[in-house]
């Protein structure tokens, strides 16, 4: 099952976005195109927690 929206970005999960949620505004859209680039690195058609949190510790937050 194709997970990808109709912009081709991964898909994100519930989960992830409520923590996309605790990003700081003024970064978020950077931090979501930086996560979205680690999920398609990884070849997940979704976004999950799990990314998040490794793009967090990446981001040094």
């Amino acid at each position: 099952m194709n997970q990808l929206n109709a912009e081709g970005n991964p898909r994100w999960t519930q989960e992830a976005q409520q923590k996309l949620k605790n990003i700081p505004f003024f970064v978020r859209t950077q931090a979501r195109q930086r996560i979205e680039e680690l999920a398609r690195a990884a070849d997940s058609e979704e976004v999950t927690v799990e990314m998040v949190e490794q793009a967090r510790l990446e981001f040094g937050q």
